[in-house]
């Protein structure tokens, strides 16, 4: 290769480089969650402490969406039903449900899929749409399928069920148990613009 034709690739690489550098720049923080107890709220300011001991504090978006979280039975979830699952793989290769969330008919569709959850290690959520519901000894057996596949997940006796009903900032209280989604800004601190509140004592499982 010639030193002029070396020059001109290396000129292109570089100028990719700073094309590509603004945008990767302009790309929107990654959100986490947060699960924990509210502690307070002052003014636009979420005070919660996380399950693993930390105090967080999470400035509210002025469009945060806040949704209640109450338990329900099983027996709520039909074929046809579109849920929330999070697994964890058990030791026989089965898929077993942590929690299993209900979504209501204005949310179905959200977030459909399956992928790597942040609830325990190697477990799972999938979203998805119940084909099959089988009672067994040992509890419930639902076959749910989604775009790119299906899972068979057991439901133990123990499994929390739960679905979202309507709330709003007032149920923000101290004391309440609380999912968070958080993001980092530049500076440091924290915001939220979705809670997942437990109503009735509830903590939210997912």
């Amino acid at each position: 290769m010639s030193f002029h034709r070396f020059v001109l690739r290396s000129l292109a690489a570089l100028a990719l480089i700073a094309v590509a550098l603004p945008a990767i720049a302009q790309q929107p923080p990654t959100p986490s969650r947060v699960r924990g107890t509210i502690e307070g709220v002052d003014g636009d300011v979420l005070s919660v402490k996380s399950r693993g001991g930390e105090d967080v504090k999470l400035h509210m978006t002025g469009d945060m969406r806040v949704v209640g979280i109450i338990k329900i039975a099983l027996a709520e979830i039909k074929v046809g039903s579109f849920v929330g699952a999070t697994t964890v793989p058990g030791p026989d290769g089965s898929q077993n449900a942590v929690e299993v969330h209900l979504f209501p008919e204005n949310m179905r569709g959200t977030g459909e899929g399956s992928r790597p959850h942040d609830l325990r290690p190697d477990s799972t959520m999938t979203n998805a749409t119940v084909a099959e519901s089988i009672a067994g000894n040992d509890g419930h057996t639902l076959l749910i399928k989604y775009r790119d596949g299906e899972k068979k997940v057991v439901v133990s006796p123990d499994t929390p069920v739960v679905t979202y009903v309507p709330a709003d900032k007032s149920d923000l209280k101290a004391g309440a148990k609380v999912i968070a989604l958080m993001t980092k800004l530049p500076d440091g601190s924290f915001e939220t613009s979705r809670v997942s509140v437990g109503r009735d004592g509830t903590t939210p499982p997912m």
